[in-house]
């Protein structure tokens, strides 16, 4: 009986040891998460601003290709001499023109040249109030003439990963 006491007593100490972690165990495991937190948070905003970066070339991609076609069809005379403003360039007046759309030239039918489907929502700025420039307008302009529309930027004053500013994009 007393072989057995023994041997219970070894086994018993064997158990309560190995029935769960020390406390330095646990300190250490939750160290590694961190870290591994810690390194992967900056790749996620990295990660996601370069999506936003992508976002905002294809929005401007695409209004400044609307622009380019209303400009061919108005130089083409393609479009209504009614929906084009005198002294624009054959320019759109604003980006809405470019989604309502103008008449086309000799069609009696009064079918309508739409350019944009919609006006694209800034990714930056989460709004769809655009920077526009007129052709008038100098280079480095900060404000809109007002007269035209010859190209379109991100009001948002931030720096892309690049370096460069968004709205010289």
């Amino acid at each position: 009986m007393t072989g057995f006491g023994i041997r219970d007593s070894a086994f018993g100490k064997l158990a309560k040891r190995a029935a769960g972690y020390t406390f330095i165990e646990l300190i250490i495991v939750s160290t590694m998460l961190l870290v591994l937190a810690s390194a992967i948070m900056p790749l996620t905003r990295v990660t996601m601003q370069r999506t936003r970066e992508a976002e905002l070339r294809r929005a401007l991609r695409e209004m400044r290709t609307a622009i380019d076609k209303f400009k061919d069809a108005a130089d083409l005379g393609q479009i209504g001499s009614l929906d084009i403003k005198v002294g624009s360039e054959n320019y759109p007046a604003d980006l809405e023109t470019l989604v309502e759309g103008v008449t086309a030239a000799n069609d009696a039918t009064g079918r309508k040249l739409k350019f944009l489907r919609h006006i694209p929502v800034d990714p930056m700025t989460h709004s769809m109030d655009w920077g526009l420039r007129s052709y008038q307008d100098k280079p480095d302009s900060t404000s809109w003439g007002g007269q035209d529309v010859f190209d379109v930027h991100t009001t948002f004053g931030g720096r892309a990963l690049d370096g460069t500013k968004y709205m010289d994009w």
